[in-house]
């Protein structure tokens, strides 16, 4: 057993969830037999954990924080124009006066707080932890499970279409101990139902000795229809582990936009399974790590069932000393005839001394399908920065325009024009510094 294993093992939460023992023991039994990754795991090859079990990580429960500590962030944290149910959290600690009052709840939806549950809500939503998040090979999500003291279950209704956004925001803020927390996030549409929901990871401009372990499990119905954002703003030196995973069942379509700027350790875990005949997933990312931040996206998409479509695109700009790494494997089981499934990533590397481990993978066990997969890594064209330049353009707005040019495709997808319009200023500001993305090093 590692240091961290045992560390991680020997830290109680203060608020622990009585109702949720057997739930937390069981995993609490399979951490304490994990193989801790290492650079020989397969999985984590390109992803080094020493700055995690280097952090100090589990010396405190993070401190209570003042609302006014936090309205500052949250009010830069705020997306004009989006109609949402906000829900907040600060250090992991929900913050019901800078939350939406519950009377604004939209018809139709349920929204439960693990830590505020009532009896009857307990025995409702105790089979549903890990229903979908399960598997010896996420352990975090496993040692999530054990550490759970709050989250968030929303659940909609059968045939109800949400037209207002439900927004989880996370907020950190840096404090003198090294501290850890582990968000819950348990969404599930019934038959037929819609609905928007924006998971906000941000932090202030302090150095984050906060390690956040977060987990989000995905339930969408047959005929069911989910938007699903997450976006992670947070500072370079953050530490996050996270996973999203997501089971879909007959006819239904699940639209994911991720977004991550770097961090000193950023890894996310995204899992979708087809599960019902003609889901559809589409799945658009990306990933803009600087200086010498670390990001690691791992994809996999299982198609368990004839009839399902899944097209997957995530691309990068790795600036500086960073290092991405992207593994997107697409699994084709024996009975999932008929599927059509794409995956693509592109790279665009803007310093010498900046690196992309990219790996996409197709594994196909049915004989009618059609399936294609890719990857490019690549730096600025020259004709093309040649072109502007030579039109009046500066070196510096030349490589800005470019490299902004490249992502703002998967911007342009965005549906919700609200989120589009508050990443494009935060993009194009984190493109136009000074020996950041857009300029090339040697």
């Amino acid at each position: 057993m590692s240091d961290f294993v045992k560390q991680a093992s020997s830290f109680t939460s203060e608020n622990k969830l009585t109702w949720l023992d057997a739930f937390q023991s069981r995993n609490e039994d399979e951490w304490n037999t994990v193989a801790f990754p290492h650079r020989k795991t397969e999985h984590w090859k390109y992803t080094s954990l020493r700055g995690l079990e280097q952090g100090d990580v589990y010396k405190t429960v993070p401190s209570l924080v003042e609302s006014s500590n936090a309205e500052t962030l949250i009010a830069k944290s705020h997306i004009e124009g989006l109609d949402s149910f906000d829900v907040v959290f600060v250090n992991g600690r929900f913050n019901e006066a800078l939350s939406s009052p519950m009377a604004t709840l939209p018809s139709g939806m349920t929204l439960t707080r693990l830590a505020a549950a009532s009896v009857d809500e307990q025995k409702a939503l105790a089979g549903l932890l890990g229903s979908v998040a399960k598997g010896p090979q996420h352990i975090f999500s496993t040692l999530n499970a054990c550490q759970l003291n709050d989250g968030v279950v929303i659940q909609v209704d059968k045939n109800t279409k949400i037209e207002k956004a439900v927004r989880i925001l996370n907020v950190t803020l840096g404090q003198d101990e090294g501290a850890t927390i582990s968000p819950r996030v348990y969404v599930s549409l019934e038959e037929g139902a819609e609905a928007t929901v924006v998971e906000h990871f941000a932090t202030d401009s302090a150095e984050q000795k906060i390690f956040v372990n977060s987990i989000t499990e995905l339930e969408v119905g047959a005929n069911a229809r989910l938007r699903h954002y997450r976006l992670h703003l947070e500072h370079e030196s953050a530490l996050h582990i996270g996973g999203v995973h997501a089971n879909l069942g007959k006819t239904s379509t699940l639209e994911s936009f991720h977004l991550a700027l770097g961090g000193k350790l950023k890894r996310i875990d995204c899992v979708v399974n087809h599960l019902g005949e003609g889901a559809h997933c589409e799945m658009n990312g990306l990933y803009l790590p600087r200086h010498k931040q670390h990001i690691d996206y791992h994809t996999v998409i299982e198609h368990a069932v004839p009839h399902c479509t899944t097209d997957e695109v995530f691309r990068g700009i790795i600036g500086d000393s960073a290092k991405a790494v992207f593994n997107g494997r697409i699994h084709i089981h024996r009975d999932a005839q008929k599927t059509f499934a794409q995956l693509s990533n592109k790279n665009l590397l803007t310093s010498n001394k900046a690196e992309i481990d990219t790996k996409p993978e197709l594994e196909i066990y049915a004989d009618d399908v059609l399936c294609a997969h890719g990857a490019t890594v690549s730096q600025l064209d020259d004709g093309a920065m040649h072109y502007l330049m030579t039109r009046g353009v500066s070196e510096k707005e030349a490589r800005m325009m470019l490299s902004f040019g490249f992502i703002n495709e998967l911007i342009n997808k965005i549906r919700d024009e609200p989120i589009a319009d508050f990443l494009r200023p935060q993009l194009a500001e984190l493109f136009s510094r000074e020996s950041d993305l857009g300029e090339l090093q040697p």
